[in-house]
């Protein structure tokens, strides 16, 4: 990605005060070219996940930043071109392993649009359950991360612990731990087991406090109030702006859910609040995840309440399935943002085409903006609290 298309037009407009000389950052570099040290972060380090950009640094400055993915691209949207609607699905899970419900939930939406397929109510709500317990599991993921950025060791175990109870649940759901191959065209592919439902209500009431505990020990920690709270600013306007989604947007004081702006599925017979902050610090880019998962609580509780207690899950099709020729979009809200695939249909067994809008990809353009003033020593937690996930973006 150039640093010049994904910055110039909102990293110039903050001149810097550098040791002492104000400069535009991407324009006046040369007039300190030789007080530079260029870095490179990534790909190998174990924190940027298969990602790395490149900062210079004036001192403990950082005067310039370039994103530079790619390193894990596998040609996922091309890929399902050459396989049916149904074989598409584990694949398409391994950008995002720990939210593999959520990436195939857009996907099996705008499928079933391209079908006229009905999903069965029952089916419908345990989608919905899917899609929760992997975006708790997904966060706990990325907050473990968090903590060891910062030399938290605790609240990388914390979390680490607590999500391996949701996959035990997740397992006793759908077979697998991870990659679930769970939500697919027609619904999901089995029911519920005996027992669920009071093992997924108990580990919510588990859960909940163990967030309190959270908050106690990390986000009230002062060293990491002090690391986070006014640094990285990213206002409500550049927010919008730049085009990120999820956290991040709603963090900036946007309080924007696809599931309530675009409710899907069961999610408009939920009840459930946006949750949004307006410091638009990486205190509150950190802190909302948390508001989302006690929020993801709230929801879970609700659809286990409201689901039927029997009656199909899935509406079977056939093996081979044609669809009808034209174009779909579906959006949902994942772990990390809107989460949305545009298929196009040409009648065939296969897609024409398969676009992907990952939330990662629109969130790592804010990097730039944020890091170009800040101080070294701020890079880990504003760079974590963008909640990028490399291998998602470059698909």
């Amino acid at each position: 990605m150039s640093s010049s298309s994904s910055s110039s037009s909102f990293s110039s407009k903050k001149n810097l005060s550098v040791q002492g000389m104000d400069i535009s950052p991407l324009e006046d570099l040369s007039s300190i070219k030789d007080r530079l040290m260029t870095l490179s972060v990534g790909p190998q380090h174990p924190g940027s996940g298969h990602f790395r950009f490149t900062i210079k640094v004036d001192g403990d400055y950082i005067v310039y930043c370039d994103p530079d993915p790619g390193y894990v691209h596998r040609g996922e949207e091309k890929m399902c071109e050459y396989r049916n609607v149904l074989q598409n699905i584990p694949h398409l899970e391994r950008p995002v392993i720990h939210d593999s419900a959520n990436i195939t939930y857009s996907y099996s939406l705008a499928i079933e649009d391209l079908f006229n397929i009905q999903v069965p109510r029952r089916g419908r709500f345990i989608r919905a359950i899917t899609s929760e317990l992997d975006r708790i599991n997904y966060t706990l993921y990325w907050l473990a991360i968090h903590g060891i950025f910062l030399g938290h060791s605790t609240m990388f175990m914390w979390p680490t612990a607590d999500r391996e109870l949701i996959l035990d649940l997740l397992f006793n759901l759908t077979g697998a731990r991870i990659t679930h191959a769970f939500n697919i065209p027609g619904g999901v592919r089995n029911d519920i087991p005996n027992g669920f439902k009071k093992n997924c209500l108990e580990y919510i009431n588990y859960f909940e406090k163990r967030l309190k505990e959270y908050e106690d020990i990390f986000y009230n920690n002062p060293l990491f109030r002090q690391r986070t709270e006014n640094v990285g600013i990213l206002t409500k306007q550049d927010a919008i702006d730049l085009g990120v989604t999820g956290s991040v947007l709603r963090a900036s004081g946007v309080a924007y859910d696809v599931r309530k702006v675009e409710p899907y599925d069961v999610y408009e017979e939920i009840d459930f609040k946006v949750q949004y902050m307006k410091t638009c610090d990486t205190f509150a880019r950190s802190y909302v995840p948390l508001l989302d998962m006690r929020e993801s609580c709230n929801i879970l509780r609700q659809l286990l309440e409201k689901m039927p207690e029997s009656g199909e899950v899935r509406t079977k099709i056939l093996q081979n399935p044609k669809g009808i020729k034209g174009e779909s979009y579906r959006s949902i809200e994942s772990g990390r943002g809107a989460l949305g695939y545009y298929i196009v249909s040409d009648g065939t067994t296969r897609p024409y085409r398969v676009k992907m809008s990952v939330a990662s990809f629109r969130n790592i353009l804010a990097l730039p903006h944020l890091l170009i003033g800040s101080r070294l020593g701020d890079m880990p937690a504003i760079y974590w609290s963008l909640n990028y996930w490399p291998i998602e973006a470059d698909r």
